[in-house]
């Protein structure tokens, strides 16, 4: 066990839990349910669509110029209006079978079990997580992952999303935790790293995605959650 941790703090969605091919397979499955077809060209047409807006709601929803009801309800509506079928009801119905399903996914990140376990054992693990608090906890009963975690720590409990410092320094409170003995891991470049540094957090930088030219260089710059055990 590295003398330098004590706390280890992950992010949730596509750090652990693989949220982006779950959710890639619940939209297919709400898709062919709700007979979408018939106002889009393909699948691909319309998750495009859902997924442009939908990170500009999330900017929105991060600088607090939109509720989370509000960031749902147009999410799931601005592809339906975009191919002129502005069905309110519709999307709804689609969003609430959409959100009864996807936490029930089990898909998980690479190696995310092996290391969990290894760490567990050794280090007081926490997740930090932007997600809702009605989503976050079934996922991760559902993939088999919530009894390595000591407290879950949702941007829901103070109303503040990651990368501000509030919902870190918030976090290492309730956990008892130190700047000096954390470290933040996670997929999100503003999200983790930033906001975890901005605080004076340690972060390993889990970088899946296509390669970013990165400001400044994270504490930790790993390509597979097994790389923790090199340094862990």
């Amino acid at each position: 066990m590295s003398s330098l941790y004590k706390n280890i703090f992950f992010d949730l969605d596509d750090t652990l839990w693989a949220f982006s091919a779950n959710a890639r397979d619940t939209f297919e499955e709400m898709y062919v349910k709700y007979g979408y077809a018939r106002f889009f060209t393909s699948f691909d047409h319309f998750y495009s669509l859902y997924q442009r807006r939908n990170l500009e709601l999330w900017e929105e929803y991060g600088q607090g110029q939109i509720t989370k009801e509000e960031l749902n309800r147009q999410r799931f509506l601005y592809p339906l209006e975009q191919v002129g079928q502005g069905d309110a009801d519709l999307a709804k119905r689609f969003s609430e079978d959409f959100f009864s399903v996807i936490p029930t996914k089990k898909k998980l990140m690479p190696h995310a079990l092996e290391v969990l376990e290894y760490l567990s054992g050794r280090y007081r693990l926490y997740i930090l997580s932007n997600g809702f608090q009605e989503l976050q906890c079934h996922k991760m009963r559902s993939a088999g992952i919530d009894g390595y975690f000591r407290k879950v720590i949702l941007s829901d409990d103070i109303g503040v999303l990651k990368p501000h410092a509030e919902i870190f320094r918030y976090a290492l409170t309730v956990t008892g935790s130190s700047v000096e003995d954390s470290l933040m891991v996670g997929d999100s470049w503003e999200n983790d790293v930033v906001g975890a540094q901005g605080v004076g957090v340690h972060q390993a930088f889990l970088d899946v995605h296509e390669p970013l030219a990165l400001p400044f260089e994270p504490t930790y710059h790993i390509r597979d959650l097994k790389e923790l055990l090199s340094f862990l």
